[in-house]
Formats: structure tokens, C-alpha cells, sequence
């Protein structure tokens, strides 16, 4: 304690709980608006609109250059004296709840997010990787279910497609005939790799999502509403699972991707995302890549066990070192009362 912290006219007025309330006070109504020059975005207090509520709909709220100050449009007429909601973003609960302090029922955008990865240890783990990053997808990443059906996005599916893969449908993807359709067709549901593949992908998000629910011991609401969402998933991971296992027990023939079909993720979460073939060699930043020579000639050595002189082991589920990528930076015209921090939800490795 400061020597004259005793002469401040409101030193017992300033206790810890006093400052949380004031921090949560700021943090929980807090907006991102462009500085002058328009060049990066910084925190401000907006009058009146910070008492706003949130309901469900789009986001309808700018910011002005011009005229130096922030617009939104109202999601319907309103009559005087009625409450005037706005759509704060696609958030989940986890994130309302930290960062304004209240619990949406019937979120459509609530998610809860699991971590995965490609094990270095995995012997088919340079053939898997390769494939991923064809696709734009790291070898290890957090990755959400979803609260609406279907429960996972065209990314997750992707991954998931290749984390099962087996050795022959790896090469598939890497030298085989139509590889690069094959590449992009990973996303789209209606495309499988094979009825076995699918089997056991679907068998793993089962299980992944169902030793998710044994962590969840608490009854809170938020706690609820992600329980909720991983029954969900393993409801319809099940549903999958035995439909993808009765095709592959009558033998039914795989959809073949036409270039005039459909689009690459239509059918899936998030299929406003395209997955993007990388370009690995001009990218900047782009994870470290491998030849198809390198990365078959490693797949090869690792049929005698060895992978970087470490012992393989097939299938492994968790990544040796996990890079948990922050959200994409808001535009000045994204979620209204921007939090400053990202959100921590609960994952599995």
C-alpha cells in the first residue's frame, strides 16, 4: 500500500469488489470503433446504445467516417416507448456470458469448441498432413459443434475425413486420378471418401463429443445449454454412423463429384466458407509443407515404425505441440459491443 494512500478522499470507498464492478461495468458495454485516420479500430463507450439488448437477427450497425460517428438501423419498427433490440453477432453463450454477463435461450449460434489434432506420432501423420494443408487445414485446430444440424462445419468434416484416412486413401489424395477433386470435395457431405471412412469418422466424433459430456458435471444454464449441444452431436454422429454402415454393408456405390454439380460444401455448417487449396510455396506463413515424393517417401519409412526417428503409433489423437488461433480482427461494421478478449470454452486434445 502506498505511504499516502490513507489521505485519498475515497481510499474506502475503492475496495476490490467496487473495481470489479467497475471493470465489469466498462468491459461488458465497451464497443470497437476506427480511430481518425481510420487505420485500426479502438474501445469506446457509445451513450444510449450500450442499453440496447441483444436479440436474433443480422447486424445492422456501421460506423460513419464521414460523419464521425456510429449508425445502426433498426432490425424492424418499433413503436415508442418499446424496447429497441440489436444483434450483438454470432456468438455463442460461453462468450455472452463472459463478456456481457447473460445467458440467449435458443441460441442458434451457440457452439461449444473441441480441440483435435494429427499426432506427430501417427505413422501416416506426413501423408495426413500434406493433405490438410491441400486443403487449407491445419494438423491441429480447435474446431466448434454446432447447436443446429448439421453439427459440424465443412472444415470439421474435412479433417475429421482425414484424420481416418487409411494409407491407400491418403495416396488417393495425394497421387491419384481427380486428386485434386477429390481435395476439394473433402468439405461436402455428399461426397464421402469411402462408406468405411465415413464409419469411422463419425464412430470417433461419437465418441470424442461423448467423453466430452462425463466433464460436464455442473448444472448451471450455460453449462446446460453445451451439454445440449454435445447430445446433439452424439445423437447425430450415431445417426450417421449407422446409416454410412449400412451402405458400406449393401455395398452402395459412391457418389462420383461432377464439375457442374453442386456447390463443394453445400449441405454443411458454415458452407459460406470455402475450403482454400493453399498455395504452400507463396504463402506467407503458411504451415511448413512437404514434397509428394517427401511426404510419400515418409509414409514408406514409417511402415517400419519410424517417423523422424521417433516410434509410430497409427491413429494417434493428440497433437505434440497445439496452436489455438485467435478469432479473425472485427471490421469496424462486425459484432456489436465488441469484447477485448477471446473468450476460454472447454475442448478436448
Amino acid at each position: 500500500t502506498h505511504p499516502h494512500a490513507h489521505k485519498l478522499p475515497l481510499k474506502d470507498s475503492f475496495t476490490y469488489e467496487d473495481y470489479r464492478w467497475a471493470v465489469s461495468s466498462v468491459m461488458t458495454r465497451q464497443n470497437q470503433i476506427p480511430t481518425e485516420d481510420g487505420s485500426r479500430v479502438t474501445l469506446a463507450l457509445i451513450p444510449l446504445w450500450d442499453m440496447c439488448n441483444h436479440t436474433s437477427g443480422l447486424i445492422t450497425t456501421g460506423y460513419n467516417l464521414e460523419d464521425d460517428r456510429c449508425e445502426c438501423v433498426a432490425l424492424q419498427d418499433f413503436r415508442a416507448g418499446e424496447q429497441i433490440y440489436i444483434f450483438y453477432g454470432t456468438r455463442s453463450n460461453a462468450e455472452f456470458v463472459i463478456h456481457s454477463g447473460f445467458f440467449f435461450d435458443n441460441n442458434s449460434h451457440d457452439r461449444v469448441k473441441i480441440k483435435l489434432g494429427v499426432s506427430k506420432s501417427d505413422r501416416l501423420y506426413a501423408m495426413k498432413a500434406e493433405v490438410l494443408a491441400r486443403a487449407g487445414i491445419p494438423t491441429s485446430s480447435v474446431f466448434a459443434l454446432h447447436f443446429t444440424e448439421p453439427p459440424i462445419s465443412a472444415q470439421l468434416l474435412a479433417f475429421l475425413r482425414v484424420f481416418c484416412m487409411t494409407e491407400e486413401e491418403l495416396k488417393e489424395h495425394l497421387l491419384g486420378d481427380n486428386a485434386i477433386d477429390r481435395i476439394f470435395t473433402l468439405g461436402n457431405s455428399e461426397y464421402p471418401v469411402s462408406w468405411d471412412n465415413e464409419v469411422r469418422l463419425w464412430t470417433f466424433l461419437e465418441d470424442r463429443a461423448s467423453l466430452l459430456l462425463k466433464t460436464y458435471k455442473t448444472t448451471i444454464e450455460l453449462r446446460l445449454g453445451e451439454k445440449e449441444i454435445l447430445e446433439r452431436a452424439v445423437k447425430s454422429a450415431a445417426a450417421n454412423r449407422e446409416f454410412y454402415r449400412r451402405q458400406m454393408e449393401e455395398r452402395a456405390p459412391l457418389p462420383k463429384y461432377e464439375e457442374s454439380g453442386g456447390g463443394l460444401l453445400e449441405g454443411v455448417a458454415d458452407s459460406r466458407l470455402p475450403l482454400v487449396l493453399r498455395n504452400l510455396d507463396g504463402e506467407a506463413g503458411a504451415q511448413e509443407a512437404l514434397t509428394l515424393t517427401e511426404a510419400v517417401r515418409r509414409a514408406q519409412a514409417a511402415e517400419h515404425g519410424l517417423v523422424n526417428g521417433e516410434s509410430s503409433i497409427p491413429n494417434g489423437t493428440r497433437s505434440e505441440k497445439e496452436t489455438l488461433t485467435q478469432e479473425e480482427s472485427k471490421r469496424a461494421t462486425g459484432d456489436a459491443k465488441e469484447p477485448s478478449s477471446d473468450s476460454a470454452e472447454d475442448g478436448a486434445k
